[in-house]
């Protein structure tokens, strides 16, 4: 048994297109290959993250809508990864009636801390990559966590939205007094364009010290790896992209 609990960090912005999932497999990857034990929690119901980290999920294989479900538990449920101390609770388009089952249920926006309160004494970080919405599943993230990550991409409306989500956070605080802004990862910089510059800067502006001097660029290789079903720095650990995450990686834990 650890004395430690693990630090669970949800990864969110109701914005699509973000770099949310990118950073999702990418970040816990690399946080694991710094030898922490580390848990991806698939809170989307595309399941993006699970197939970029090579889980292929049949039928009859439990997912995080299951475990939430209380129909399956979270041991059976956890898939290792091709990264030493990486696993993930998978999910898929079932995860997509959580939302409407959830409404009913007592206590609903903490349904994910319940179901992730074993795994708590077992890892170092729980990442939580949430869904691009304000709804029932990000709001249960948010509950369970004590951190939020912000991906923010670095083009014209960056900030749009994120008052929402801001507005979101502040009122989950009242519920969950633990959770706080961990930090904002700057995403799909394009160095060629002084847009990038201008948008880092006012992001920096907004968070103040919460943003990670660690921007990732865009990069073909990281577009490439998850229909591979590897992270970055498996795919092609000479990337810009791998490099990138495995800054953000040291960052992030230097931070934590």
């Amino acid at each position: 048994m650890r004395n430690n609990m693990a630090k669970i960090i949800a990864i969110t912005n109701q914005k699509g297109g973000v770099g949310k999932t990118t950073t999702s497999v990418n970040l816990s990857a690399c946080v694991a290959d710094e030898g922490k034990r580390v848990l991806v929690v698939d809170a989307d119901p595309q399941g993006n993250t699970s197939s970029g980290l090579g889980v292929r999920i049949k039928e009859k294989t439990p997912t995080v809508y299951e475990v939430m479900g209380g129909q399956a538990a979270l041991e059976a449920a956890m898939v290792k990864t091709d990264v030493p101390s990486l696993f993930v609770l998978p999910a898929d388009i079932r995860l997509a009636g959580a939302e409407i089952e959830l409404a009913g249920m007592d206590r609903r926006e903490h349904v994910l801390a319940s179901a992730l309160a074993p795994a708590k004494d077992q890892f170092d970080y729980i990442f939580i990559d949430c869904p691009p919405s304000l709804g029932l599943i990000t709001l249960n993230a948010l509950c369970a966590a004590n951190g939020v990550l912000i991906p923010i991409q670095c083009e014209y409306y960056a900030l749009e939205g994120v008052s929402a989500l801001m507005g979101t956070i502040q009122k989950v605080q009242r519920i969950n007094r633990h959770l706080s802004i961990e930090g904002v990862v700057l995403t799909m910089l394009d160095a060629r364009t002084n847009l990038g510059v201008q948008v880092a800067q006012e992001v920096r502006k907004v968070f103040k010290g919460k943003v990670y001097n660690t921007v990732i660029p865009r990069n073909v290789r990281l577009g490439e790896a998850p229909s591979h079903g590897l992270p970055i720095h498996l795919y092609d650990p000479r990337s810009l992209g791998a490099q990138s995450y495995g800054a953000l990686a040291k960052e992030f834990l230097a931070r934590a």
